[in-house]
């Protein structure tokens, strides 16, 4: 399974603030006369870490893509490959009427892109050294376009929603099995003992885990609408000829920090993976829709 870099940055956030609080004793302000759950206030403590570790993993979204995959900006285009990169950018920025984004190259021969930023007029699109090599330059389009797109739909931002959503109940459900294993199985009738603290570690760890299917259903979603925006943005066909190409290209080695392959246009498949936990939607049935959307 590959995980998106903003999940991985949300998730260590999260535990770690969990861990902070649990050892500063922060919990113990949740409890009604330190017995029983104060539930509206736990689910606002929650609330606000949960949205605040997602709001963290969103604003520093552009510079963690930036130091994991190598990424170099654009600042005065060299060459006729990075001109007609930053001019295309541009144009596609322009017609999907949002800001011009900073524009970048990465260090893989696997053929991938991705984007990503706080904000649709602020946001970073880059694309490896490998896809701009070997792609023509319809087919760059498209995948550009298909970025564009994502930036477009303010993707990033309703994945921080959806992400700060998850991170609230996951907080909340965690101390609420780790209060009722403390009172229940050790018999703590006051305070909390190391029953709690471990259970509710381990709790928000597992519960982090299966809420990530949530997640990475928006993920598969928003794949089928920025396929669709570079459809319209560069046209079906050479949408479909640059996901005719990925598939083509999906037994070659990648090399991109696996942190970072979700941001990308393409996932190399793996035969043990399941749908449930998986960040993009086979090739096959994204280039079906954009077949079907057409006819």
């Amino acid at each position: 399974m590959r995980i998106l870099l903003f999940l991985a940055t949300n998730f260590a956030i999260l535990l770690v603030a969990g861990v902070v609080l649990n050892l500063l004793g922060f919990d113990s302000i949740m409890a009604a006369n330190g017995v029983d759950l104060n539930l509206s206030a736990l689910l606002v403590f929650c609330a606000v870490f949960g949205f605040g570790g997602s709001l963290i993993s969103l604003f520093i979204s552009k510079w963690m893509a930036k130091r994991g995959t190598g990424t170099v900006i654009i600042e005065q285009p060299r060459g006729a490959d990075e001109t007609w990169l930053v001019q295309t950018v541009k144009e596609l920025a322009a017609e999907a009427g949002i800001g011009m984004p900073e524009v970048g190259i990465f260090p893989s021969q696997a053929s991938n892109a991705f984007a990503t930023g706080w904000n649709r007029n602020n946001a970073l699109v880059a694309v490896s050294a490998g896809l701009l090599e070997r792609f023509s330059r319809d087919e760059a389009r498209a995948v550009l376009a298909h970025e564009i797109g994502h930036v477009a739909n303010g993707d990033m931002v309703t994945m921080t929603l959806i992400q700060g959503v998850v991170n609230t109940f996951v907080l909340f459900f965690s101390r609420i099995i780790g209060h009722t294993v403390d009172r229940v199985i050790f018999k703590n009738e006051r305070g909390y003992g190391i029953g709690y603290w471990v259970t509710t570690i381990i709790a928000q760890i597992i519960l982090s885990f299966l809420a990530s299917m949530l997640v990475m259903w928006f993920s598969r979603w928003r794949e089928y609408r920025a396929d669709a925006a570079g459809a319209s943005l560069a046209s079906t066909g050479a949408m479909v000829a640059a996901l005719e190409r990925l598939r083509a290209e999906q037994g070659l080695p990648q090399d991109m920090p696996s942190e970072m392959v979700a941001f990308g246009i393409s996932e190399q498949m793996k035969a043990n993976a399941t749908r449930l936990f998986s960040s993009h939607p086979p090739l096959e049935d994204r280039i079906r829709a954009l077949r079907e959307n057409a006819g």
